[in-house]
């Protein structure tokens, strides 16, 4: 780990209600880190299910916390981003939890690669009892939104310079219930693109209270808003880019064009430059550094 004076800061927000069954997994996960430079908050809408125990025995590791009715998720957030002041950013849901490198990593990547405006490590997942069941790789850029495929940019797993959040607004949208963090990549997209790490920096823990899972169809209408949104303020060129492409994808989905390989033709010669304007920005690890690379776009 690096010396305090040379660790960029990372601000992490934590909001919660009534979480108390896994709010302590939390926020150990933060602070067990040991991260010389890091601004922890936590906003607690109000709870009254034990919680305020847990928040109290960890408040010597916090820079500020506060229990008190909120107006939901979002303002949460805002209340707690404003607390804050690191170069590098992120939220962790009270229900989710950070891999024990996530921070050092974090730190890492962002002060090699000082272009990386943000960056998401493989979606992964843990179960009711803490335990990591999966990973994957998921690449998402803004062409894969613009042409319907946004299911999912991992919000745990997500980190971004400050510069960026005040680019595209400093704000989390609160005319949103659900897909708060949907909503703010399409802002990021607009100024960004997102760098995939080839490393677990958190994963979304699976169980029965989960908001997506009992909202599901909700939240699907609220990223569909989103990206509405986003085509309205898009770069006319990406927007017809973008455009090209859905047109690929409903042929290459076709069977028959499955069998013929047509998507590889397409990306090596009719549509090479769609195809190319969509590569993936990849970060991963060989030989002891960090590396950039290019990863291909597929529909």
């Amino acid at each position: 780990m690096k010396n305090q004076n040379n660790a960029p800061k990372i601000s992490i927000v934590t909001p919660s209600l009534n979480q108390s069954s896994f709010l302590e997994e939390t926020i150990e996960s933060v602070v067990s880190q040991n991260y010389p430079n890091l601004e922890y908050v936590v906003i607690d809408g109000g709870s009254t299910d034990g919680s305020l125990d847990i928040i109290k025995k960890y408040q010597n590791h916090l820079t500020y916390w506060v229990s008190e009715k909120d107006r939901g998720h979002a303002h949460a957030l805002n209340k707690g981003f404003s607390k804050t002041s690191g170069e590098i950013m992120a939220w962790i849901n009270s229900d989710d939890k950070y891999t024990p490198w996530a921070f050092d990593t974090v730190s890492k990547i962002f002060t090699k690669f000082p272009k990386v405006m943000w960056i998401v490590g493989f979606n992964a997942w843990w179960n009711s009892d803490g335990a990591m069941t999966h990973a994957e790789r998921i690449k998402k850029n803004i062409y894969d939104f613009l042409i319907g495929n946004h299911l999912w940019i991992q919000q745990e797993s997500v980190f971004w310079r400050r510069s960026l959040w005040e680019k595209a607004g400093g704000h989390i949208e609160e005319n949103y219930q659900f897909m708060i963090d949907g909503e703010l990549w399409t802002r990021f997209f607009l100024h960004a693109e997102l760098y995939t790490v080839d490393c677990i920096l958190s994963g979304y823990r699976f169980h029965d209270t989960n908001r997506v899972k009992l909202n599901y169809q909700t939240c699907l209408r609220e990223m569909d808003s989103a990206v509405s949104d986003l085509k309205k303020n898009c770069a006319e060129d990406v927007l017809k880019m973008a455009n090209r492409l859905k047109k690929v994808k409903k042929i290459v989905k076709n069977p028959a064009a499955k069998a013929l390989s047509l998507e590889t033709l397409f990306r090596k010669s009719l549509y090479k430059k769609e195809y190319s304007a969509a590569n993936y920005k990849n970060i991963f690890f060989k030989d002891g550094q960090w590396h950039e690379r290019i990863l291909p776009f597929l529909v």
